[in-house]
């Protein structure tokens, strides 16, 4: 272990210490610190879309110190530590990448994708996670794989995976019509006035939605979040046009200062200067 490792163990542990620690830090357990994770995994996520190498290396500390946190809480209960965790990983990432550890061929993504789900498969039979006798073997596979990830995230694996097994449109008017099929069951639902049927169509809408993003090779994931910011950027021009007040405003003033947002955004992009092409 590192220095700059040992240090950061020493002192989650002495911030654990029963008697001379930190009283935040003591009353945590692995459940009260799922939000900070969640949290911390976020931030780290921001960072790398926004190029920001000061935050990236500030989150993935920040990230860091989750794990470490963790690690220290299963010690004390001597159940597993850091040691631990770093040989589990490194043990599967030897047995997964056969190709280069081992004596097997991969010679594009696809092969090495498909040789891990392969692999992955066997330990989770070994390990009685997937009975051998499963009649449904990928459904099972996939509920273990999605049920800690947020739902769109979830929604492309699933889309990914019922496609690779050949559950599949013909084409992409296939997907198209089932959008359109999916949003005019939406609008039923929303006018019968039935909100759990209309949640439920909702959210048929949204995975046929993702299975669109998966057809035309884009992430949903960045495309929402680049929706969120684009939104939050000309709301707030649209706050400091109208003084902060927005209260009585009608909705025709209201979308022509957004225009307005807009056309700004757009000039000063369009002014900034190109970054320099260095490949060559």
């Amino acid at each position: 272990m590192s220095d700059a490792m040992h240090d950061l163990v020493e002192v989650v542990a002495q911030l654990r210490d029963p008697d001379h620690g930190c009283p935040w830090d003591l009353k945590q357990t692995h459940q009260s610190l799922v939000p900070y994770v969640l949290e911390e995994a976020h931030e780290v996520v921001d960072a790398i879309r926004h190029g920001d190498d000061r935050h990236l290396k500030e989150e993935l500390g920040d990230l860091l110190l989750q794990v470490v946190l963790h690690a220290q809480l299963a010690q004390e209960q001597q159940r597993f530590d850091l040691d631990a965790i770093a040989r589990g990983i490194t043990d599967k990432l030897i047995r997964r990448h056969p190709h280069v550890f081992g004596h097997a061929e991969a010679h594009d993504s696809e092969t090495v994708s498909a040789n891990w789900d392969s692999i992955k498969a066997a330990e989770q039979t070994e390990r009685g996670e997937i009975s051998s006798e499963s009649t449904s073997p990928l459904s099972d596979q996939l509920t273990k794989k999605v049920r800690g990830q947020p739902a769109l995230a979830g929604a492309m694996t699933i889309s990914r995976k019922a496609a690779k097994a050949g559950f599949e449109w013909d084409d992409m008017k296939g997907v198209w019509d089932k959008v359109h099929e999916e949003l005019d069951e939406l609008k039923e639902a929303v006018s019968s006035g039935d909100q759990q049927h209309a949640q439920e169509e909702l959210g048929d809408l949204l995975f046929t939605l993702v299975n669109v993003a998966r057809w035309c090779e884009i992430q949903p994931e960045e495309g929402l979040a680049g929706t969120n910011q684009r939104f939050l950027d000309r709301f707030s021009r649209v706050e400091t046009a109208l003084g902060g007040d927005l209260q009585g405003r009608s909705i025709k003033e209201l979308e022509m200062v957004w225009q307005q947002a807009k056309l700004a955004i757009r000039a000063e992009q369009a002014s900034k200067p190109t970054a320099p092409n260095n490949h060559r």
